[in-house]
């Protein structure tokens, strides 16, 4: 395309060269020839009305033998003769019977019109340079606009996937020549990012399960453990005793196993998935005596609501307050409920020594454990994921020191 406008900018200036040299090499003789005979006839009173008859357009003199100057044309300046054959113009001579009279100097203009020749072609080919310039920066910005940035677009998408950013979708012009081209890129992306998250939800599950029945099996494990205890003290035949302590190590044994699964587990997963339904309290009856060892725990009777929980969560919050009291504490437990504020409040009560106020505010932290935790086992969660299972059910956990023990209080929501 461009070398279509270069050759077109030369077939027009080429015209306009040949033009003018035309009118240069040119002479009008038969102008010249009407103009002799008309000063020949009128000689000795030529002006200008006599002159104009004649229509010629080009500059001249007319002298007399002594170089006089009779006539001349406006703008025509004659010196001498030798200044007009230097000049390189037409001199013809005058006659009258026979005889010379004077001459007629029609000036060469020749260097006055090559000098506009080459001012009307410097203008010609500014122009032409400026069309062509404007030509080629629009004929480039359509290429790049049509070919290149679609192919640059196409590059940063390629990143972005290469990087894992499937979210960003490849942007697609109407006027886009590689439209199909892109457009199925644009699908390879979309089918990456489903299979990404198939992936991601299948892990999920597999983690949330694995997270779930690792945390539950630590309950049957917790009942385990209570019993033998409960049996090495009642028991006396050293046989038998020798067993149950086997039971009770192996029991230990799996409790650490199942907590570091849980806890390998739980740094992957982020959330544990909860189901809140409506629920009568009664259920927090049964709930409690899944944890009442030994008949350990004095609660009074739960005030009959509607409340909103997740009975499989709740069972484990009770659980790991319960635990913690049974192996932090080694006291009886009371429970006293309550409701307060649209809340049934379960406050689980140990007669221990407590903990010390600044460790207060650390407790539902995850890993946190007291100073009071030497010798005894723990990953320091079962506070932290009973804060996020009742926070997750529209509840409320916190706990505080009592001059005669320790007190967590269970706010849960009641249905409205």
């Amino acid at each position: 395309m461009v070398m279509f406008l270069v050759i077109f900018a030369i077939g027009i200036t080429f015209p306009i060269i040949m033009i003018n040299t035309k009118n240069i090499s040119e002479v009008n003789l038969v102008a010249i020839n009407e103009v002799v005979k008309i000063v020949e006839k009128n000689w000795g009173q030529i002006n200008k009305e006599t002159l104009n008859s004649t229509g010629f357009k080009q500059p001249f003199s007319i002298i007399d033998n002594l170089e006089n100057v009779i006539y001349q044309t406006s703008g025509t300046k004659f010196n001498n003769i030798y200044d007009a054959i230097k000049n390189r113009d037409s001199i013809v001579d005058v006659m009258q019977n026979d005889e010379v009279v004077g001459k007629i100097i029609i000036h060469n203009n020749e260097r006055e019109i090559v000098r506009k020749m080459k001012k009307e072609l410097v203008t010609s080919f500014c122009l032409i340079v400026g069309l062509l310039m404007i030509v080629s920066i629009i004929y480039f910005y359509y290429i790049y606009r049509t070919l290149l940035k679609p192919f640059q677009q196409l590059e940063h998408f390629a990143a972005n996937v290469a990087r894992g950013n499937l979210d960003i979708p490849l942007n697609m012009d109407r006027n886009n020549y590689f439209g199909a081209f892109t457009e199925s890129f644009d699908l390879l992306r979309e089918e990456l990012y489903a299979a990404r998250q198939r992936e991601y939800e299948s892990n999920r599950s597999k983690k949330e399960l694995v997270a779930t029945i690792s945390h539950d099996i630590k309950t049957p494990i917790a009942s385990i453990k209570a019993v033998s205890e409960l049996m090495q003290m009642q028991i006396k035949d050293e046989k038998v005793i020798k067993h149950v302590n086997t039971i009770n190590s192996k029991a230990e044994q799996i409790n650490l196993l199942v907590t570091d699964m849980f806890h390998a587990t739980l740094e992957e997963l982020q959330q544990l998935k909860l189901s809140v339904t409506e629920e009568s309290s009664e259920v927090l009856v049964e709930m409690i005596e899944n944890v009442n060892y030994d008949h350990q725990i004095d609660y009074d009777p739960i005030p009959p609501c509607i409340i909103l929980t997740d009975p499989v969560r709740m069972q484990q919050v009770i659980d790991n307050v319960v635990s913690n009291s049974y192996k932090y504490a080694g006291t009886n437990i009371s429970i006293k409920s309550q409701i307060h504020q649209g809340y049934l409040e379960l406050h689980i009560q140990d007669f221990g020594q407590g903990i010390s106020e600044e460790e207060l505010p650390l407790l539902f932290n995850k890993y946190y454990r007291g100073k009071n935790v030497e010798g005894k086992n723990g990953s320091g969660l079962g506070l932290y994921i009973s804060m996020y299972f009742m926070e997750n059910m529209h509840g409320q956990i916190n706990c505080y020191n009592r001059e005669d023990g320790f007190t967590v209080v269970l706010k849960i929501k009641l249905s409205s």
